[in-house]
């Protein structure tokens, strides 16, 4: 993978020279970890544990931060597009840091076309048509998410921001304006499934905590990533934490029994809370959650099939637009098709959204747990042992969920095995090391 360069050299040439500020990237954040699973994941949550779903939301958020601020430091130390492919690169070699990139650039697909189905669903619902127009909205947010990437970050960046703000406002309200209808017999029972319930829903809750890591590929647009990384991630973790904590309550607390037998929590929360404008407001939010998220996916994974392509693990081809402030238009292009040829073999068959979002979060899960494992390598050099710390208790959260996810981790061990294959049959080796600066 690349060096690190300065903020002057990181500035210069590039398609568009655009680079991001805080405000975008803090944009750029909560679009990849407040998705639209928040549409669904209340109700699946509830349905798996009940009223303790609020206590696997609390203690994922919690756990979950040590993740958000390594991969924080790691992106601020080592901007690449590679993004974790990059860190493992420097921990473990090119080998691991190839089937890496690989899990992650297949996990797109998984999640933007997960995303989009329940955004589809939500709108459709909102608007009160059936089939085929949950898939007809859904394949036009996808294809609205990658139109605005291919204009690049500029482009991306500024609506992601504005989309970002109005959809905090709405949450918020929604949330306040709710907040007298929540009565306490609605928390009993607590547990009514008992713990299989509860490590149920927190197998599905991870897929609400996935997306730190899809940032880091974006590390090296950053105007200033040393400074301006750190402090998105930080106020992300601020307005995540707050939204998902209150939508989490709210919708127990509010909805009782209604939040397990609903698939549209959201939308019945806000018929309490701001009446006859519900129906057209989840809409909104809908579009608004599904296009920040996919949005975000799209282009941290169009810049990681770039790197991967410049350092061997994917055809030379479509390493073009790897430099910071470029347009990966082929890497784009690629992971376009594959999310067509995706939705056309998982419409049809009838492949569930919960096979779905659960074969994103093992992939995610396992490149976060490679992340994490390469962090207390790279972070222990130099007397960092804070940062070790807290790399050491990322990775061991992450391997709980990644247990979690059950005969779904078959998808990346399957994932990572044909990437090794190809490795091995391009060649690939550790003279790519040279391209690497070890020191940290």
């Amino acid at each position: 993978m690349s060096t690190r360069s300065g903020p002057a050299e990181r500035s210069a040439g590039g398609e568009h020279g655009h680079r991001l500020g805080a405000a975008q990237g803090t944009a750029l954040l909560v679009g990849a970890v407040l998705g639209p699973g928040v549409l669904a994941l209340p109700h699946l949550a509830a349905e798996a544990a009940g009223p303790a779903s609020i206590v696997v939301w609390a203690a994922l958020l919690v756990i979950s931060a040590p993740v958000a601020l390594t991969f924080a430091v790691l992106g601020a130390r080592f901007p690449d597009g590679g993004g974790v492919a990059t860190f493992a690169a420097r921990a473990f070699g090119p080998r691991t840091a190839a089937v890496v990139g690989w899990c992650f650039y297949a996990a797109v697909p998984l999640g933007v076309l997960s995303g989009a189905l329940i955004g589809g669903d939500y709108v459709a619902s909102a608007v009160g048509v059936g089939r085929p127009w949950p898939l007809v909205v859904a394949v036009a947010l996808l294809a609205g998410a990658f139109v605005t990437n291919h204009g690049g970050l500029r482009t991306s960046g500024r609506v992601q921001l504005v989309l970002v703000c109005v959809l905090v406002v709405v949450l918020a309200v929604a949330i306040l304006a709710s907040g007298p209808d929540v009565r306490t017999g609605n928390f009993t029972p607590f547990a009514p499934h008992g713990g299989s319930g509860v490590v149920h829903a927190a197998g599905l809750l991870f897929f609400a905590f996935a997306g730190w890591e899809a940032v880091t590929h974006l590390s090296a647009d950053f105007a200033d990533p040393e400074r301006l990384l750190p402090r998105a991630t930080g106020l992300a973790l601020l307005i995540v934490g707050t939204l998902y904590l209150g939508l989490a309550i709210a919708v127990v607390g509010v909805l009782g029994d209604r939040a397990a037998a609903s698939p549209v929590p959201l939308s019945l929360l806000l018929q309490e809370g701001i009446g006859d404008l519900a129906r057209e407001t989840t809409g909104v939010v809908a579009v608004i959650l599904t296009f920040i998220a996919v949005n975000t996916y799209i282009a941290g994974g169009a810049r990681l099939g770039a790197a991967l392509a410049r350092d061997g693990a994917l055809p030379a081809g479509l390493a073009r637009g790897a430099a910071a402030g470029q347009v990966p238009h082929r890497s784009l292009l690629l992971l376009a098709g594959l999310t067509g040829l995706l939705t056309a073999v998982a419409v049809p068959s009838g492949l569930g959204l919960d096979t779905l979002m659960r074969a994103t979060a093992a992939c995610l899960a396992a490149v976060t747990l490679v992340g994490m494992a390469a962090a207390t390598r790279l972070l222990s050099r130099g007397g960092r042992r804070h940062g070790r710390a807290l790399a050491g208790a990322a990775t061991v959260f992450t391997g709980l969920m990644l247990l979690s996810c059950g005969l779904f981790l078959l998808l990346p061990a399957a994932v990572a095995t044909v990437g090794a294959l190809v490795v091995r049959g391009r060649g690939l080796h550790n003279s790519t090391r040279s391209r690497i600066d070890l020191g940290c």
